[in-house]
This record gives structure tokens, sequence and C-alpha cells, in this order.
């Protein structure tokens, strides 16, 4: 099997809760050949995800809304605290504050969130609930670029799984975890190989 001809992707992950989609980059491809968690951040003091990055000796920040003037403010601060840690990509897991423009213009092509509905359907937020009450029996997981628009940038990767039975959304989100935890690692390594535009030509 031929050499990686570059090091590891750099990695910094936003993420507001329990860190699941977190852990599951950390067990997946963080430490590998691919790619390397070297930052994560959160808007929520003692969120659950700043003590699994810190468990894998990786730094974290924390950026509650509170002590900015404005989500500019806040997010130039986030933007230049993951410059400092040379982040090439940024996955969002789990984070649940709205990115301006200017952080996604600072990391254009170069930001993936994972999101529990097989877009464009059920966008936004209470996507799992939306599904529900509409009486789908299709539930999906995408992996998508952030773009401006709430959930509109390109697909990366979905996968989905039928539950007829009119499950509620916490079943849903159950069944949906583990196309999470392997869908985002998969996009993560797809970006490390080249096969993301923003990274083409990074491997040989």
């Amino acid at each position: 099997m031929a050499a990686h001809p570059h090091p590891p992707l750099r990695v910094g992950v936003l993420a507001s809760g329990q860190g699941t989609n977190l852990q599951a980059l950390l067990d997946d491809v963080h430490g590998g050949p691919d790619a390397a968690v070297v930052a994560v951040a959160s808007d929520k003091e003692g969120a659950p995800a700043l003590a699994r990055a810190a468990a894998a000796g990786v730094p974290t920040r924390v950026v509650p809304r509170g002590d900015f003037a404005s989500r500019e403010d806040r997010d130039a601060a986030i933007a230049a605290w993951l410059g400092e840690h040379d982040v090439e990509l940024v996955v969002l897991a789990g984070y649940m504050a709205i990115l301006t423009p200017a952080f996604i213009g600072a990391f254009r092509d170069r930001i993936v969130n994972v999101h529990p509905s097989l877009l464009p359907a059920f966008p936004g937020i209470r996507a799992i609930e939306q599904a529900v009450e509409h009486g789908v029996q299709v539930f999906g997981v995408t992996v998508h670029l952030v773009d401006e628009g709430v959930d509109t940038g390109r697909i990366l990767l979905q996968d989905a799984v039928r539950l007829p039975d009119r499950p509620d959304a916490d079943a849903v989100h159950a069944a949906l975890r583990p196309l999470e935890h392997r869908l985002l690692p998969e996009a993560v390594r797809r970006a490390a190989r080249g096969e993301l535009a923003a990274f083409a030509g990074r491997r040989g």
C-alpha cells in the first residue's frame, strides 16, 4: 500500500452537546494516516464534547455566546483560534450556533456538517420531529458542505433506514446515530484523500 504523500488532514471540530459524532471521529480517523483532530471548540461551558476531546489530548476552547458583543466577534475569535492550530477542515458535530458569512467565507468549501434528514427534505432545526410529523417511513442522514443557506450546501454522503412502525423522535434518533457515526468519518477520509474540490490533489 502506497504511503501517504501528505501529513494527516488537520481537523477542527465545533460541538455543542454530547459529542458522540466527535467521538466517532476520535475513534475512527484520529491518529490514523488520513486525519487528526487538532482542535475542539464549544459554545457551551461543560459540554461533554469538551471532556471527550480532553481525554484524547486534543486542545479545547469554550466560546460562550455571552462573552462576545456579536456573533461576528465570536466567529472571528473561533476562526482565529482554529487558524492558530492550522485547521484545514472544520467539522460541525452537533454545533447548534449559526455560523456567520465571514466564518463560512474563511473556510469556504472546507466546512462539513452532519444533518439528521435526507436533505433537501427537512432542513433546519427539529428535522427528525418534522419527519415524524409528516409520517415518513424512511429516515436518513446527510453529510454536506456548509454554505450561507440553511442546510443547502453540496451533499457529500447520505444513507437511510426504513422505520415503518410510526417511531417517535427518540427512536429515530437512536436509529440514525450509527449512520452519523459512519458517514462523518468517511467524509473526513474523503477530504483527506483529495476527493473534495477544496482538497483536490492533496493525495497522490
